[in-house]
């Protein structure tokens, strides 16, 4: 899977275009069992659960946290030992991302679709003893139903890509000014259909983005550049619509894995960096803390995280952690990574 498909997006939607059949894809999908969860989100019907994002204590990895949304209700702060630190009823926030600026702290920015006509980016500065969130405000995240979200450092401030439930890609610029966050959107483009998991590659400045029904898209974190390309179809082998979660485990100046929940088929889709060729496929199967299904949002962080999560903390959410409520399955990446070895 090659660059499938480039484009220049010129501010209107994208239509769709003819695409070639893709070739045979790697199907072989390994097992793996999480070593941990989450305890269930407030809301106790129905699908609530929705996107994690991690924050690795370079100090203590053991005391690393977890952010995550209940999409009914608001934002959890979870522990790696899966106990509630902190939670904001923040109401209809959907997606989840982080960015950590040194001195001006921990940044979690969150997609608040209290109202689905205009977005709206949620910014909460997260305390690294505590768990605890504190508001900054919010600014405009287009016109639409906030879905997606996912952040760059961008010299002293960061950029916020807010991901529309119709298509819409906004890129938006936000500085902290006395302890208040402002934006404004400085360049915006559409895909052709439902889209909402993002993850940005600061190395390269490459914007991923997953299509549900379509696959996973490449832009650039320029703003001057308008063009995309389709560079991994859902062919219902390797990735199976809906494509959700998309996470990246970055190696070395250009390489490593991204990662894509293949909602379809209750699996994991790995594309190899940069440009994104299958690389293999894993389930969480059923353990002491159960197996995982129809996976929205996915995080995933490189590095120890203490004795129980080596080489590295996948987070994933569960859409189906019956009889509790949904929750998010904790898994090692260096397990994951030896499944795919034995497997080969």
């Amino acid at each position: 899977m090659k660059a499938l498909l480039a484009v220049v997006l010129a501010g209107g939607l994208l239509g769709p275009p003819a695409l070639a059949a893709p070739g045979a894809a790697d199907v072989r999908t390994v097992s793996v069992t999480a070593r941990g969860e989450t305890r269930p989100v407030g809301t106790g019907q129905g699908d609530a659960a929705d996107d994690p994002a991690i924050w690795r204590n370079p100090r203590h990895p053991a005391a690393s946290l977890i952010v995550a949304t209940d999409k009914k209700a608001g934002l959890y702060v979870y522990g790696l030992d899966g106990r509630v630190r902190h939670f904001v009823a923040a109401g209809r926030v959907n997606n989840v991302d982080l960015v950590d600026l040194g001195p001006l702290g921990i940044i979690v920015v969150a997609s608040d679709r209290n109202d689905e006509a205009q977005a709206r980016l949620g910014v909460y500065r997260l305390h690294r003893q505590t768990g605890r969130l504190t508001a900054l405000g919010s600014v405009p995240g287009g016109a639409g139903e906030a879905y997606g979200v996912c952040l760059v450092r961008h010299g002293d401030g960061f950029d916020a890509f807010s991901v529309l439930k119709h298509g819409a890609i906004h890129q938006v610029r936000i500085a902290l000014e006395q302890g208040k966050a402002t934006g404004a959107i400085i360049r915006s483009l559409h895909l052709p259909s439902q889209t909402e998991g993002c993850v940005v590659d600061p190395r390269s400045g490459t914007l991923y983005v997953g299509e549900e029904d379509r696959g996973i898209w490449a832009l650039s974190t320029d703003p001057r550049d308008r063009t995309a390309r389709l560079l991994a179809l859902a062919d219902g082998g390797h990735l199976v619509a809906d494509v959700e979660g998309l996470a990246l485990a970055p190696v070395g100046r250009r390489g490593g894995w991204l990662v894509a929940s293949s909602q379809g088929d209750n699996a994991y889709a790995l594309f190899r960096l940069p440009d994104l060729t299958p690389a293999g496929r894993f389930r969480i199967r059923r353990g002491r803390f159960g197996s995982t299904e129809e996976t929205d949002g996915i995080a995933l962080a490189l590095g120890q995280f203490g004795p129980r999560f080596p080489g590295g903390l996948l987070v994933v959410q569960d859409g189906e952690n019956a009889p509790a409520a949904q929750n998010f399955k904790l898994s090692a990446w260096g397990d994951i990574r030896k499944a795919l070895n034995r497997k080969r």
